[in-house]
């Protein structure tokens, strides 16, 4: 069913690249509040910022970010920090085949931290000059969890060429997580 959900996105997504005009960006940066719904009924919410530049027009771009969300009713706070690398491969002006690999940390306050990575394959384009979307599929495995492959599907609405909100959402066996921020790209 996750597949075909995916698929489907994908193909929906394709006709409306169409009628964009704008490159996509991948220079920003971006302040977001992050509400997590864990299974097992455990909830949390909090801050982080991230941001990417791009390395001219290679098509390459490194990103990162920081978060910190405190699990309800236990005051625990959970710091992640994230830093990767991706590829952007025009399939056409304003729709993007993006591939990604990143290093992450996830530090629980008084009971340890776990380092991971996480890999990424998906589509970004632009479907109007002040709308454009996100989806891929991700896998992501650390030192001491077994590997879960997790989708995120997001959008961006362009205030401005500079300034816009930004949308996402992440869904595994794990839970879903939840975030929504202003962004500035460049």
């Amino acid at each position: 069913m996750k597949r075909s959900l995916f698929a489907l996105a994908l193909a929906a997504a394709i006709p409306f690249s169409a009628q964009a005009d704008d490159k996509l960006s991948y220079t920003y940066i971006e302040g977001n509040y992050n509400y997590v719904d864990a299974d097992g009924g455990a909830e949390a919410d909090g801050f982080g910022v991230r941001g990417s530049f791009e390395f001219g027009e290679s098509g390459f771009y490194g990103f990162g970010g920081w978060n910190q969300v405190e699990i309800d009713g236990i005051n625990v706070d959970v710091d992640s920090t994230e830093l990767g690398l991706g590829y952007g491969h025009g399939l056409s002006d304003n729709l993007d085949l993006i591939s990604e690999i990143a290093w992450n940390d996830i530090d629980v306050d008084g009971f340890g931290s776990e380092d991971g990575y996480r890999a990424s394959v998906g589509l970004r384009g632009s479907f109007t000059e002040n709308f454009e979307g996100l989806i891929k599929a991700n896998y992501n495995d650390g030192d001491n969890a077994d590997g879960d492959f997790t989708g995120t599907i997001g959008a961006q609405y362009k205030f401005t060429q500079t300034w816009g909100m930004v949308g996402e959402a992440t869904f595994g066996e794990g839970g879903e997580t939840y975030l929504v921020g202003l962004r500035a790209s460049f």
